[in-house]
């Protein structure tokens, strides 16, 4: 697999809706992960900590309700950058934090994969995600 640039949107509760209503739209496959899935209780287990719409024409489009604790902010697109490259999308990660903010540190994450995030020098928010099959423990 090679790696993935991909658009991110940030919702307030309702990235199921919007996502349902994007598979509508464009037509695919998506997939929805909820922070409950992942262990969370309370307010959050509901919503969507991650989900990923494929479509037939080769577009993909990734989304997450925001978590209590980090502010929502409308309009607010990440870019993701996702596969199984492990040197090269390390490489990324350090050179897009660099001069900019690490908002969650590239380590391993409870889904198995190392993730990360970061804000890069320009205000630009970057999201990294290495299959965890490539990762060597």
């Amino acid at each position: 697999m090679a790696s993935r640039l991909n658009p991110y949107l940030s919702f307030d509760g309702n990235a199921r809706e919007a996502m349902e209503f994007y598979r509508d739209v464009f037509g695919g496959e998506l997939t929805i992960s909820t922070f409950g899935e992942m262990g969370a209780e309370g307010a959050d287990a509901e919503k969507v900590m991650h989900a990923m719409l494929e479509t037939d024409a080769g577009y993909t489009l990734m989304a997450g309700d925001t978590p209590q604790g980090m502010q929502y902010v409308a309009g607010t697109t990440a870019i993701s950058i996702s596969g199984d490259d492990v040197e090269q999308l390390r490489g990324y990660f350090t050179r897009l934090s660099e001069g900019g903010q690490v908002t969650m540190p590239l380590e391993k994450q409870m889904w198995g994969d190392e993730f990360g995030m970061c804000t890069d020098r320009f205000g630009q928010a970057w999201m990294v995600d290495i299959d965890g099959n490539a990762v060597a423990d």
